[in-house]
């Protein structure tokens, strides 16, 4: 395969906009743990917890495999330049498979996201019940 200058240079936007969502995923989840921290004694808040941490681990990876699928992708671009083209099909190679790595951890992190929707709702439909419950109770006290 030919490699030119200007294959690894159009990974450019495409690696810095899912390195954007990363951050974005990151400042987000942080700053639902900070508002999850101050009622940790509820068990699903305490579910809540722990998914953050998975979350929170799986988006360092994510970034990591990120910024070092654009570090290949400059260094690919650098070993064009200098003319050493086997070198720089593997390189590019191994740039590809880490933005692959960075996708696949992505898409782990939506279904654990999920995960912890799904806490929540539960929680709510929970709530819903006893509410509805202490209310038909209190009714049928007042109807005796």
């Amino acid at each position: 395969m030919e490699l030119s200058i200007t294959t690894p240079a159009m990974l450019f936007p495409a690696i810095s906009l899912l390195l954007l969502a990363f951050t974005q995923r990151f400042l987000a989840l942080s700053s639902l743990t900070r508002q999850f921290s101050e009622n940790h004694e509820h068990e699903a808040i305490m579910l809540q917890i722990q998914n953050f941490r998975k979350r929170i681990k799986l988006i360092r990876w994510m970034q990591e495999a990120g910024v070092l699928s654009f570090f290949f992708c400059v260094l690919t671009m650098l070993c064009i330049y200098m003319d050493y083209m086997l070198i720089a099909n593997w390189v590019f190679g191994l740039s590809l498979i880490l933005l692959l790595i960075a996708l696949v951890l992505s898409v782990r992190e939506i279904h654990i996201s999920m995960e912890a929707l799904n806490v929540h709702l539960n929680q709510v439909l929970n709530q819903r019940k006893q509410i509805s419950k202490d209310t038909d109770q209190s009714t049928n006290k007042t109807a005796d």
